[in-house]
């Protein structure tokens, strides 16, 4: 027996969990000592009300292992004993990597305030065996074939060659109900299983509820941020804006609000988690309070304009991320410590040392399915200039694989 599922960040915020097919979903909960995912709640308390199961993670940031510990346990209470609990071990972010005492001391307070023991995410290249090993930890091991797009796997590459608790096999993960990748996920074992991680002393779990089946008539589809978006490039506000919205408006709302609210170096903090995706979105975003370039001084140090942050998409290349900001990919291996230029993955965040003024232009990858049209949407430009800037002649004409300049 086995389920299948997905872990997801507010990199997904709104996503409907009614809508997506799923066993389970894993939502990322804290980073470090300060960060907390502004959907988190909303996505639990979603996967709870249509019964199906779920777990949160902790991304590790270093600094003070009992601190971060803490922090996350204090932001989960609610769903103690009801969700899986996770710790996220990448080098990304993580002022503490190569040190596994400290990934050891973080799932040891874990343990100490809650009796759980977490599971630990990290890749199978650099995975913490003998840590997982001395706490009984479950492993959630990441480990790709390649990033192609691909809906749920009977068998993903590579099964059977080690065991582990639960595998994720791809970021590139398409499936019904959602408009982006995903995280994949197959966990090995049935409910019963997850719930023994979840509440290992026995007890017994809360019945889950009937499925509802949610009103989305009213709702436009799409992220939280493509929304908001859509609002700003349209001047809708009040009543128009309502009517948009329609029944995520408050879900819209909040996230304006909040982007009002916080405070430049928090709002800098959710650019580098990819919150707001790439430019021009992420300005476009940011700019509906007029916070763009207040946040892009804080990204860059201060307004030194000598760097920007750049969230890789599904078919990015070092080379051609580099070529699209005009410098080298020894530039950007050496700013990120990347060891094999030849290995990024999707939703990596990337310190792009430019000087000067950042290009807009981006890179896009076709993938199967799309259309110029659709990418043209997605990107806030017309097909006619998307075809006119890559020289194509018929724009019903592009194949998966064809890398496009945009912008």
């Amino acid at each position: 027996m086995a389920l299948n599922g997905i872990d997801i960040s507010n990199w997904q915020a709104g996503i409907d969990l009614a809508a997506v097919p799923c066993d389970f979903a894993i939502c990322k909960a804290t980073q470090g000592t300060t960060y907390t995912s502004p959907d988190c709640a909303r996505q639990v308390e979603l996967a709870r009300s249509v019964g199906k199961l779920f777990g949160v993670y902790h991304y590790v940031a270093g600094g003070n292992a009992q601190a971060e510990a803490d922090f996350f346990v204090d932001s989960v209470l609610n769903w103690m004993g009801k969700g899986t609990l996770c710790v996220d071990w990448e080098q990304n972010q993580n002022a503490a990597w190569g040190d596994l005492s400290y990934l050891d001391a973080v799932c040891r307070r874990i343990v100490e305030r809650t009796g759980i023991i977490p599971l630990i995410y990290a890749s199978k290249a650099v995975f913490p065996w003998d840590t997982a090993k001395l706490l009984n930890a479950g492993t959630w091991v990441a480990q790709y074939a390649d990033n192609d797009a691909t809906g749920y796997q009977d068998s993903p590459w590579n099964e059977g060659a080690y065991s582990c608790s639960m595998r994720q096999y791809t970021s590139n993960g398409r499936i019904a109900g959602y408009g982006g990748p995903l995280d994949l996920n197959k966990f090995y074992g049935d409910r019963s299983a997850w719930q023994a991680y979840a509440c290992p002393d026995g007890a017994e779990p809360e019945p889950a509820p009937e499925p509802v089946e949610p009103d989305t008539s009213t709702a436009p589809a799409g992220r939280t941020i493509d929304l908001i978006a859509y609002i700003a490039e349209h001047g809708l506000n009040d009543q128009a804006r309502r009517d948009y919205c329609g029944s995520r408006y408050d879900e819209v709302q909040n996230m304006i609000n909040h982007i009002h609210d916080a405070s430049a170096d928090e709002l800098a903090d959710e650019v580098w988690e990819g919150v707001y995706g790439n430019d021009p979105l992420r300005s476009t975003v940011l700019d509906i309070c007029g916070r763009a370039e207040e946040v892009r001084a804080v990204v860059n140090g201060g307004g030194s304009g000598d760097s920007t942050v750049y969230t890789v998409v599904a078919g990015d290349t070092l080379s051609a991320i580099a070529a699209h900001y005009g410098v080298t990919v020894d530039a950007i291996v050496a700013a990120n410590g990347i060891q094999n230029p030849n290995l990024i993955y999707t939703g990596q965040r990337l310190s792009i040392p430019i000087g000067g003024t950042v290009s807009t232009k981006h890179t896009y990858t076709v993938q199967s399915g799309d259309t110029l049209s659709g990418i043209a949407a997605k990107f806030g430009t017309t097909y006619q200039e998307i075809a006119a800037a890559n020289g194509i002649a018929d724009p019903n004409r592009i194949y998966p694989g064809q890398q496009l300049v945009i912008g």
